[in-house]
């Protein structure tokens, strides 16, 4: 039994679809941002104001290390997380990883309600800085799968990576 790895921008539904397709192989669903949160005891927000974003990539590897060493997991990780090729490195070996892909304003009208919990968007003009960050990750993202989750409900993302995990599932 292997894990399965979402990673990909924020917005583009790795959580809402981690937790569905965790329902449909019977895997339990972790998302590594939940789990830095558990484990710090601080909001992301929090942890990015009082000891900043090096702290936050800290609590990032500790959480690919640890899942890592677990099977049976669907993760969904925070969108910076597998741009470090130390957790890819970790994670890779554990599962297969696929990128979920949105479009700028796909991601903004997803995030809109909730930008000032984002510290990497909370600022002035966010979908500047969707695209600047997009463009920043671009090479890193595209090292795995991509999956396009614009005008797709939840359930086909879900169908969709189902079809690519069936050559892999071995029962």
């Amino acid at each position: 039994m292997q894990n399965v790895i979402l990673t990909g921008f924020m917005g583009t539904g790795k959580t809402t679809v981690g937790r569905l397709l965790a329902t449909a192989l019977g895997y339990r669903f972790v998302d590594t941002d939940a789990w830095i949160v558990a484990h710090d005891g601080r909001s992301i927000p929090t942890i990015f104001a009082q000891s900043g974003e090096a702290a936050f990539r800290q609590w990032e590897a500790r959480a690919a290390q640890t899942l890592a060493a677990e099977r049976g997991l669907v993760i969904a990780t925070g969108g910076g997380l597998l741009l470090n090729p130390a957790n890819e490195a970790v994670l890779a070996p554990s599962g297969p990883i696929f990128c979920l892909v949105a479009r700028p304003d796909t991601i903004l009208a997803r995030l809109h309600a909730d930008a000032t919990e984002r510290p990497l968007l909370n600022q002035p003009h966010p979908a500047r800085r969707i695209r600047q960050l997009l463009a920043e990750r671009a090479a890193g993202y595209g090292r795995f799968p991509q999956i396009h989750t614009d005008d797709q409900t939840p359930h086909q993302i879900v169908a969709q990576i189902l079809q690519q995990l069936e050559p892999e599932r071995v029962d």
